[in-house]
């Protein structure tokens, strides 16, 4: 079996905090699920990024070839673009913890 490293996750320390957070949510129209996402996102962003994020919502019913450019298979789907390396997380972003570890603005609980 193959072993993946991760880089070291950062402890908090506001100086090594990136400058500006760009993400990118896939939703179909205006499900359930789809508004909880972007609910979930927008209270995520407010609480631990406020002032240094830009969503971008793309409505794959509308755009649908712009599901191929970040490899979407399922819906909804939270792609991080900014800071690099890209992140996806798929769901409604419901599990706060989960989603703060996937943009790795927490570190994993071991």
């Amino acid at each position: 079996m193959a072993h993946v490293q991760r880089a070291p996750a950062r402890r908090g320390s506001r100086a090594q905090e990136p400058d500006f957070w760009e993400l990118r949510l896939y939703v179909t129209g205006q499900t359930p699920n789809c508004v909880r996402a972007f609910a979930n996102l927008k209270d995520l962003c407010e609480t631990h990024l406020a002032g240094k994020y830009r969503i971008e919502v793309i409505d794959l019913l509308r755009k649908p070839q712009l599901a191929r450019g970040d490899q979407i298979v399922a819906i909804p789907t939270l792609v991080r673009n900014l800071p690099v390396p890209v992140r996806r997380i798929i769901g409604n972003l419901s599990d706060t913890e989960r989603v703060l570890v996937g943009l790795d603005l927490i570190a994993r609980k071991v």
